[in-house]
């Protein structure tokens, strides 16, 4: 057997109380009170439903259940998302490490060709060499602060050897892209590889698996299309 349950809910800034009369056959909540009503639905129904009301109060959500099926209203909620080909007017730094060249200019490459296909043109990109993966956090805060460019791509590759200077390494690029990003609120996307052999380098610098610089060069349009359209301040 099925009930029904309402309930109005007034919440004053100060206080909460509970409080009711009772009028002509129905309860008369006052402006300072809380209510809940249980009523008997009609035999074969299913439904549950809140409802909120008053001052303090906004949402408004109402739960029906018929058999097994159930459905949740709520009011809209706004969303927010970068465009990849929304690029007009958009401006791109590449910060790339030499340091492993053979792999980073690959990268480079396949973000070079993934800007050019979402028709990112030539002059609004500027490419910026360092020696290393180390040094790419500070670069690309530095051209974020320039207030040039909607996003700064980081583009370099760590490679496992023999020694713990890999993790030092990759650790200290990763967050140095990262303390980048936020100091200069510029979008600082992290295209670093991070791997165990060379073989696994060149896989992801163009050969079966992808080519990682093209991926970054993607999150960096989306990234920068989502400041400029939606978070631009």
């Amino acid at each position: 057997m099925a009930l029904f349950a309402s309930t109005d809910c007034f919440l004053p800034s100060h206080q909460t109380q509970l409080a009711s009369r009772h009028h002509h056959g129905h309860d008369v909540v006052d402006s300072r009170s809380t209510i809940l009503h249980l009523h008997r639905a009609p035999q074969g129904a299913r439904s549950l439903s809140f409802s909120f009301s008053g001052q303090g109060c906004q949402p408004h959500i109402a739960l029906e259940r018929k058999d097994r099926l159930s459905v949740v209203q709520t009011a809209a909620v706004r969303q927010l998302i970068g465009s990849v080909t929304r690029t007009q007017g958009l401006r791109f730094a590449v910060v790339v490490a030499r340091f492993n060249e053979i792999v980073t200019k690959q990268l480079l490459e396949g973000a070079l060709g993934a800007f050019k296909n979402y028709a990112v043109q030539d002059e609004d990109i500027d490419v910026v060499w360092v020696p290393g993966s180390f040094e790419i956090g500070v670069v690309a805060e530095r051209l974020g602060k320039s207030c040039k460019y909607h996003a700064i791509l980081c583009i370099g590759a760590v490679i496992r050897g023999d020694t713990s200077h890999y993790d030092a390494v990759a650790n200290s690029a990763a967050s140095g892209v990262l303390s980048a990003g936020i100091n200069s609120g510029v979008p600082c996307i992290f295209g670093v590889l991070t791997c165990e052999n060379m073989e696994q380098a060149l896989n992801r610098a163009g050969g079966k698996s992808g080519n990682k610089g093209a991926e970054t060069a993607l999150t960096a349009i989306e990234m920068a299309s989502l400041f400029e359209h939606h978070l631009k301040q």
